[in-house]
């Protein structure tokens, strides 16, 4: 099954109490060209995100975007200076004893004394992290897949249908082609008969000039090689590996054989044929740069 540079995926879930979201958007590119962004603080896990895109992907402008939403992850932890406090609390009680003051010391107002409290940002299990964020990403590549295998079966179908056209077209280049030749010949007797006169003809030589000018003008060689491309990109689009730029490589073929016909082509007829039958190869080019 062939599958579309074209897609888009998601997929969430919680690591290490950790809310992540993992998105991924493509677009054509010729090459494959990745690009991840996520915060700073959990890069550490970049390379293995972009390790696992690369891997599962072989064309087109890859974006990743990696969110943390760490409200609930108790991120930051808060330290009570027990040292301290209890030198606090003994400070108040001799001060109180010493000189008849209340003792009226709360949890509150104590916790406002300098460095009693500390915050401090909670140590996060890289590892754990990672792994975490590589299965999330597996989903959202599942997801991506879905869609671009989607747009593939349209790509698909699209371009077996010109296909299903070249095929005509190439058909009516195979019908017209002898009466070229024929007409050659017809057009040729009647010149030298009126140059020379009836008598004058030598159908050796009509014979001769007509064997020229059909050797000249023959294609058959072309459609032989056109339908064996066809034949060729037909395997190729029931495959499942990535075939775009073969594909690719291919549809120049096409054209190769196509202007060749072209320029061989002694008929007004099989011009416009030719013509019919380049503007159906190019639609298919244009296409090909959406296949993976």
């Amino acid at each position: 099954m062939i599958k579309s540079m074209t897609g888009y995926g998601s997929a969430k879930g919680c690591v290490e109490g950790l809310q992540i979201t993992v998105e991924l958007k493509s677009v054509n590119n010729r090459y494959l060209d990745t690009s991840v962004r996520m915060p700073r603080s959990f890069l550490f896990a970049e390379d293995a995100v972009k390790g696992a895109v690369q891997s599962h992907i072989s064309r087109g402008k890859v974006d990743v975007f990696v969110t943390v939403d760490s409200a609930e992850a108790g991120e930051m932890n808060v330290r009570v200076n027990e040292a301290l406090l209890r030198g606090y609390l003994e400070a108040f009680r001799h001060i109180a004893e010493e000189y008849g003051l209340p003792n009226d010391a709360t949890a509150l107002s104590v916790s406002r004394f300098p460095d009693v409290l500390s915050v401090e940002k909670k140590d996060l299990d890289a590892e754990a992290i990672t792994e975490g964020i590589l299965s999330i990403t597996g989903d959202a590549l599942r997801d991506f897949d879905a869609m671009r295998a989607r747009e593939g079966e349209k790509l698909r179908e699209d371009v077996l249908n010109r296909l299903a056209a070249i095929d005509a077209l190439v058909s009516v280049v195979e019908r017209e082609s002898p009466r070229t030749v024929a007409d050659y010949r017809a057009r040729l007797e009647a010149k030298m008969a009126e140059v020379l006169g009836t008598a004058g003809i030598d159908e050796n030589r009509i014979l001769a000039e007509a064997a020229i000018f059909a050797d000249h003008v023959a294609v058959d060689e072309e459609t032989v090689r056109l339908r064996s491309h066809m034949s060729q990109l037909t395997a190729m689009l029931g495959g499942s590996s990535p075939v775009g730029r073969k594909i690719d490589f291919l549809i120049q073929e096409f054209n190769r054989e196509a202007n060749t016909i072209g320029s061989k082509c002694q008929n007004s007829d099989i011009a416009h044929t030719v013509v019919d039958l380049k503007s159906e190869i190019e639609k298919i080019r244009e296409q090909i740069q959406n296949i993976e």
